[in-house]
């Protein structure tokens, strides 16, 4: 997949998860803060197992496929 192709994957992710207008203030908020992304990763996903990511993850597409059809 193209740098180009991801990006926009991951902006029409975002924005049918969060709606255009929150989906652009989390990216604003993400390229604001001056963090260590790899901590933001690791505090994102504490205390969860690979188990509870993918179900997390399967659950998010379902219902992003869902609001798509």
């Amino acid at each position: 997949m193209s740098d180009t192709a991801l990006l926009n994957m991951g902006m029409r992710t975002l924005i049918g998860g969060l709606g255009v207008v929150n989906a652009e203030r989390f990216v604003y908020l993400v390229n604001k803060e001056q963090s260590d992304y790899t901590e933001f990763r690791h505090t994102l996903f504490e205390g969860m197992t690979l188990d509870n990511i993918c179900r997390e993850a399967a659950q998010a597409k379902k219902e992003a496929d869902e609001r798509t059809s």
